[in-house]
């Protein structure tokens, strides 16, 4: 019969539609498998997308067959700047584009041929998902967890929307690349702050990759320090410093506030006022990104000072952009002996240097960079002379707080999240502004609150969305006191619905509750999430504090979201560059499919390299798996009627090639997976041109073992052998340690470590009998004096002579 992948793979997809083979009967287990899901905001889908379905497809069909019911849906990530940015693009509306993207993303995933329970797709976009997107919303504004702000946020000129500090990398906006600057903007925010430590400890309690779980603990950058009162001289102010270092005090000895500290402008004298107002200007127009990672310092002196509460010395107050307003209290006490920084800043702007910690106790003359060694003896600093500063480091924050000039307290880098965008194609905001009542949220039995059909969406600049000109949208009545008022007309991010997608999947068609307690309980939560890994601080941090909200209100009785985390890595083209289709170098999964076949792409994607690393596409390598499948089907097939007996070498070959599938399956190296296949391959199809075919039993298990990763050759090889059930209804084999080990093994016999003969020896052989056989082999050399035996087990037999 000879092999034609269309016949084969048309045929599978009409049956699998008309039996499916993952059926929940109640009895088996549940395994949770999921993507994360796409932005329908392209042309489409190319090979890099490919791999990360075709990994979540194989492990999915793999629990299938170890017993479990598998969770395995999908659906759409389509509001928010992708989709919208794409539609301005195409100059066509979004809710058309999107439709559009998602028929044609949907069709190339069934060509993947995975086992998505389609009944379960959500789309975020759909009235009857965001309904439950804008209900956590209200609950999170009933618990405080949700309020409205006014404050600079980061504002892409591009986008024309306001960016949380997690959207900004490098200074420029993460969706389209433009440089990112300041705005002051009314926002809404969500305090996910106050889950910063639960965020932070739970981390241990998942099986993550470690590099994940660092980017979310550098994130959250839990500290702990003091907060000290600098009080200003000549005024009844103080400025509070959060310091992590509250035992190098006494080398304190100027003050660096951020230009948008509350004190910044006031503190200017009549001679610096002008120099100060203009740093604060242009401080303003820079993201935080380029401030910090600015190579060259720069302030400005106010001409005020503070007085140091250890030693009453006076301290010069500067600004400079390197300090953010949003981390501690916007001000830092600088000690430049001990710090990089604060020494270059002291050097350019020649103030004061004062060391505080020496190593041995011993003062650095002319200094030519910070002493940054946590550990030495204190030095210059009054009563704390002669302590060990690791000591000190500990002891000092209930010191200063005992004293009355501070606290000792924990500081965090991770802010509130800016949660709401200045764009049309997003989830209304359920939020009725009202003159007697204020904020006020809509009523839960109307949601969904639609979002308006309009026209022009496009972003309007000036810091309102396009909805706030729908006047007949916007004009209505309070809920409350049935005023005038009117509704919130910002939108939602794109990570509204995303952060808790996975919850719905399990009972999608609920209109009564976001997911019912008892499919909850029976479903949830995720066992393994297969993505990039540059969701790593975004989606997955958003995801694990919805996940604990909604546990905290008892919607669900977990509080993290994904048990398992699997980061695949991006399929590039040539010299690692990025797919991408201003570029040019997109490689589209479609013709592929239609010159090789489904399963030949899905065994290539797997095989092009370690799946958590980033690989070069080349498509001349599909060829060698191609032909692997042609030969493994006409040594099935060539075997099928031949009756060929189990001789020991098949059944040995059998046994390990299911231990060495397994095993590399388990740990995830699924490119080494498929070179067992080719491997084991070769073996029999060697043993076959001996024995005129391989028994049964063997093609059978090899058969099994490949249904995961090219499902269609394999159900067609199991029908062609007899079989009228699915084979993903077969148990996954299992190996014999015994029957994989060698009756026979050769192995050396040496005198004084050289090989002098080779024998063929049982492999369960005796010290004794080994030791005697290998005399025998070697009688008419053992002339001289043997004064030691050696026999390592399976591979030496050594004589020592002198």
């Amino acid at each position: 019969m000879p092999f034609n992948h269309k016949a084969i793979e048309k045929k599978w997809r009409e049956n699998w539609e008309k039996n499916p083979i993952n059926v929940n009967d109640g009895k088996k287990p549940k395994y949770y498998c999921l993507d994360m899901f796409p932005y329908p905001s392209g042309n489409g889908l190319h090979v890099g997308h490919w791999r990360g379905y075709v990994i979540s497809d194989v492990w999915s069909r793999y629990k299938l067959m170890q017993g479990h019911y598998v969770i395995h849906p999908m659906g759409w990530d389509a509001f928010g700047l992708p989709a919208e940015n794409y539609a301005i693009k195409m100059g066509v509306h979004p809710a058309k584009s999107t439709a559009e993207n998602v028929s044609n993303i949907k069709r190339q995933i069934n060509d993947i041929a995975a086992i998505y329970d389609w009944d379960m797709e959500v789309n975020t976009t759909d009235p009857q998902f965001y309904k439950w997107t804008q209900w956590i919303f209200v609950q999170m504004f009933k618990k405080g967890l949700a309020y409205e702000k006014e404050f600079p946020i980061n504002w892409c000129p591009s986008c024309k929307t306001g960016l949380a500090n997690e959207e900004v990398v490098n200074g420029r906006c993460e969706r389209c690349g433009a440089e990112v600057t300041k705005k002051n903007l009314r926002q809404w925010m969500l305090r996910i702050t106050k889950y910063a430590d639960r965020l932070l400890d739970d981390l241990d309690k998942l099986d993550w990759p470690e590099k994940v779980k660092k980017m979310q603990t550098d994130w959250i950058g839990k500290s702990y320090g003091a907060e000290v009162e600098f009080p200003v001289e000549g005024r009844d102010e103080s400025i509070t410093v959060y310091t992590t270092r509250p035992d190098t005090l006494y080398g304190a000895t100027f003050m660096v506030l951020s230009p948008e500290h509350a004190l910044a402008a006031g503190l200017a004298t009549e001679d610096n006022r002008e120099a100060v107002e203009k740093y604060i200007f242009d401080a303003s127009m820079k993201s935080n990104v380029d401030r910090m990672q600015a190579k060259e310092k720069t302030g400005v002196f106010t001409g005020s000072y503070a007085i140091n509460p250890l030693n009453q010395e006076k301290v010069p107050i500067w600004l400079s952009d390197y300090v953010l307003a949003d981390y501690g209290t916007g001000a830092i006490m600088c000690v430049p002996a001990h710090d990089d920084r604060d020494f270059e800043f002291a050097k350019k702007f020649n103030l004061p240097i004062i060391q505080v910690i020496a190593k041995d106790g011993k003062e650095i003359e002319n200094m030519t960079e910070a002493y940054t060694d946590a550990s030495g003896t204190m030095i210059n600093s009054g009563e704390w002379n002669g302590m060990e500063s690791a000591v000190l480091k500990k002891e000092a924050p209930m010191m200063i707080e005992k004293r009355g000039l501070g606290r000792k307290t924990v500081n965090y880098k991770l802010r509130d999240w800016v949660f709401s965008r200045q764009r049309y194609w997003g989830e209304p905001i359920p939020i009725i502004h009202c003159p007697h009542c204020g904020n006020v949220p809509v009523p839960e039995e109307e949601l969904p609150l639609m979002l308006p059909e309009v026209e022009s969406y496009q972003p309007t600049g000036t810091g309102e969305s396009p909805l706030a000109g729908i006047d007949e949208w916007v004009n209505c009545k309070c809920p409350v006191c049935g005023a005038d008022a009117k509704r919130e007309t910002n939108t939602m991010p794109q990570w509204a619905g995303s952060s808790w997608y996975f919850l719905r999947y399990v009972d999608s068609h609920n209109d009564a509750e976001l997911v019912s307690r008892e499919k909850a309980d029976q479903y949830l939560p995720v066992d393994m999430y297969i993505g990039g890994v540059e969701h790593a601080v975004l989606h997955l941090l958003y995801s694990r504090f919805y996940t604990k909200f909604l546990c905290d209100i008892g919607v669900i009785d977990f509080d993290e979201p994904f048990q398992k985390l699997f980061n695949q890595g991006m399929i590039t083209g040539k010299n690692g560059i990025k797919m991408s289709k201003s570029k040019g170098n997109v490689v589209s999964p479609d013709d592929l499919v239609r010159d090789y076949g489904c399963d030949s792409l899905r065994m290539y994607e797997l095989f092009v390299g370690p799946p958590e690393l980033d690989a070069e596409w080349d498509d001349r390598g599909i060829d060698g798996v191609n032909r692997f499948i042609k030969r493994f089907w006409n040594l099935a097939l060539d075997s099928r009627d031949a009756n060929v007996p189990a001789t020991p070498e098949m059944i040995k070959i059998r046994h390990r090639l299911i231990h060495d599938v397994t095993q590399r399956l388990e740990s995830f190296s699924l490119n080494t997976v498929i070179s067992a296949f080719m491997e084991y391959n070769n073996k029999l199809i060697d043993l076959s041109k001996k024995t005129g075919g391989i028994d049964r039993e063997t093609i059978e298990a090899f058969t099994k073992l490949l249904a995961p990763f090219v499902p269609h050759v394999a159900e067609e090889i199991w029908e062609q052998y007899g079989h009228t059930e699915t084979v993903f209804h077969e148990k996954w084999p299992e190996h014999s340690e015994e029957a994989m080990k060698d009756d026979e093994v050769e192995i050396p016999v040496q005198i004084n470590g050289k090989t002098r003969a080779v024998i063929s020896i049982a492999s369960d052989i005796s010290k004794e009998d080994a030791l005697a056989k290998g005399r025998d082999v070697i009688a008419d050399r053992l002339t001289g004096n043997v004064v030691k035996e050696i026999y390592v087990p399976g591979k030496i037999v050594n004589f020592v002579m002198k």
